[in-house]
């Protein structure tokens, strides 16, 4: 485990371990609770104005947390989880996605700290040259946010999954993800 502090303006410091499949019903609800339903809304980071029903499932976590080409780090405060974020390597690059941080520290700078973790343990871990991720085109504030700390657009789009629950109920027509791409130094 290792601690980071997250910032001049939170002294309290967070640890970021590797998720064991004994996480994957905690991980399910931090990741549900940044993303769906209700109390995505007190949070930035919420789809629910696009997307009803579930983000993932504790199948699909345990998928990410089993695969030896993968991992999902866990972030805890004081010992209760409060962040996670999958990383996949991909030969040159590393996938970054269920990125959730509970949606009453949005905004904090958390995020910063999480997704920094992230692409420096992507470049130790693997020698990866860039970090992907692909981005819902109609969360502009959130494509915005990722675009300040490096992350360009590439005009790759992929149709949302529309039909298949398994990634949400879309509440509108016309939903794609585009690829944003990050050299890693």
């Amino acid at each position: 485990m290792d601690a980071v502090t997250t910032g001049a303006n939170d002294v309290t410091e967070v640890t970021f371990r590797d998720a064991t499949e004994a996480d994957v019903d905690d991980l399910v609800a931090l990741i549900e609770s940044a993303y769906r339903g209700e109390s995505s809304r007190t949070g930035w980071t919420s789809e629910a104005h696009l997307l009803s029903g579930r983000r993932t499932d504790a199948e699909g976590v345990r998928a990410v947390v089993t695969a030896p080409d993968s991992r999902m780090l866990a972030v805890e405060r004081d010992g209760a989880l409060v962040a996670c974020c999958q990383l996949q390597h991909l030969g040159e690059h590393a996938y970054f996605g269920m990125f959730a941080v509970r949606p009453a520290l949005q905004g904090a700078g958390l995020g910063k700290t999480v997704l920094a973790e992230a692409e420096r343990r992507a470049r130790a871990a693997w020698g990866v040259r860039e970090m992907h991720m692909t981005v819902i085109t109609a969360r502009e504030d959130l494509i915005a946010w990722y675009e300040r700390r490096g992350y360009r657009r590439t005009g790759r789009l992929t149709p949302f999954p529309y039909g298949d629950e398994r990634f949400g109920i879309p509440q509108r027509p016309g939903l794609e993800f585009e690829l944003l791409v990050k050299p890693l130094p």
